[in-house]
């Protein structure tokens, strides 16, 4: 397992809390690699070449290899297999069912993929998830505070306890038998929630997308967000990966995410990396 120690190791060395989201657009990706058999493929692996130093983690948006069907499926296999060991690779999936198929889903990811982690909805309540919970060895990281607007919609509603649904959602994992190898997926978009946030799992990861497109304060949430293990996957995607121009792209991309990775560590306090 890719433990918190070690992770938070990486965020050392590193210096960085550095997330990269491939989520390859057809619309939207350099015209030269659409020309290529496995332009998705190539997408990415150019992606990961110049940023595996500067990341800690990859997140990888499965719908967009599911919309090009078969060869898309093919392509994402081949992605998983050449992510370096000391990234920590993620599977954006959103995936959770009834227990069969909860089941399925968790040995693909989990044994066929090889994936350190991946993220869940939970909706459906924590038998749902149980099937991934169970993988000591992986990571679950559950959608709490989602970054998009409709999160106020159900997440932010107040319970008749007086707690807001997302909070319900950190502490029943939290307090779980599970706690160990669970994360949280909380948006950027919410900086005024990330202490309470912190209160809720003082020590858990939290994944934090909302930064670039969508208007994250990076400085706030880093400053709320972190614990004594770093705790924080900060993903970009669209601002590193679609950069303004395509010309010398993958020099493009590495200052691009290099700029990220710099002005996020230095909003993160002196830490214990739990060593």
């Amino acid at each position: 397992m890719k433990s918190k120690e070690f992770i938070s190791e990486q965020i050392y060395k590193k210096k960085s809390l550095l997330c990269v989201g491939l989520d390859p657009d057809k619309h939207k990706i350099p015209k030269s690699y659409l020309d290529q058999e496995n332009s998705f493929f190539d997408f990415c692996k150019d992606i990961i070449e110049c940023t595996h130093d500067l990341a800690i983690a990859y997140k990888i948006n499965i719908a967009f290899f599911e919309a090009q069907g078969p060869k898309g499926w093919l392509q994402l296999e081949k992605i998983f297999k050449i992510i370096p060991s000391t990234c920590f690779i993620i599977a954006d999936a959103k995936r959770a069912d009834i227990g069969n198929t909860s089941k399925q889903y968790a040995s693909y990811y989990f044994d066929t993929l090889a994936v350190d982690a991946i993220t869940l909805h939970p909706y459906m309540g924590v038998d749902s998830l149980e099937p991934f919970l169970e993988y000591k060895e992986k990571w679950s990281i559950i959608l709490a505070l989602t970054s998009n607007p409709g999160s106020k919609d159900f997440e932010l509603q107040s319970l008749h306890t007086g707690k807001k649904l997302y909070e319900n959602v950190i502490e029943t994992f939290v307090e779980s038998k599970y706690s160990s190898n669970i994360m949280f997926v909380c948006g950027a978009t919410h900086p005024s929630e990330f202490i309470k946030i912190r209160s809720l799992c003082p020590d858990h990861f939290l994944l934090v997308p909302g930064i670039g497109e969508q208007g994250g304060d990076l400085k706030s949430t880093v400053e709320f967000g972190q614990n004594k293990f770093g705790g924080l996957l900060i993903n970009l995607s669209r601002k590193v990966i679609y950069p303004e121009s395509f010309t010398d792209y993958k020099t493009t991309v590495r200052q691009l995410a290099n700029e990220y990775r710099s002005e996020m560590f230095k909003y993160l306090k002196t830490y214990s990396a739990g060593m």
